[in-house]
């Protein structure tokens, strides 16, 4: 996993309805949370998305934008985007090239791990978890970031 100080990979990659996007443009708007979840519709992502979600006024509010990663279509993140009422994008990642990148990989790569990545504007990783079946880490993930921002 990146650490703190790391800096973080660029990629290009498609969102959930098609439209390319590059890290440089997205940090252009400020920082942004990344995080890498393994698959739509499974109860513990699905639980994870929602956490955000409900979470997503709170880190606007902070200036942050958070972004989704995993392998899965562009449609099927659609779906599982408008079905949960998900505010923010989710990134198609179909070779998990940009996961490996993130050191975001399971066991023998066979899946997306569940990592979430702070990056500041300047693409510098602020802080990071891992945690594949525990949301708790996450959530206090979250509560960091936006800790973070509320101080500076």
């Amino acid at each position: 996993m990146l650490r703190k100080g790391d800096k973080a990979p660029g990629f290009e990659l498609a969102d959930q309805d098609g439209e390319r996007i590059k890290l440089s443009e997205l940090l252009e708007e400020g920082p942004i949370i990344l995080y890498f979840y393994p698959k739509d519709f499974t109860s513990v992502c699905t639980r994870q998305a929602c956490m955000v979600r409900d979470s997503h006024e709170r880190i606007e509010a902070a200036g942050l934008r958070v972004i989704g990663i995993n392998s899965e279509k562009g449609e099927k993140h659609g779906r599982f985007r408008e079905h949960h009422g998900l505010p923010f994008r989710l990134l198609v990642d179909p070779r998990r090239e940009v996961a490996r990148a993130y050191e975001a990989i399971g066991l023998f790569g066979l899946y997306t791990a569940r990592v979430s990545y702070l990056i500041d504007s300047d693409g510098v990783v602020m802080d990071s978890v891992r945690a594949d079946l525990r949301l708790a880490p996450h959530e206090r993930f979250i509560g960091r970031a936006l800790g973070e921002r509320d101080q500076g």
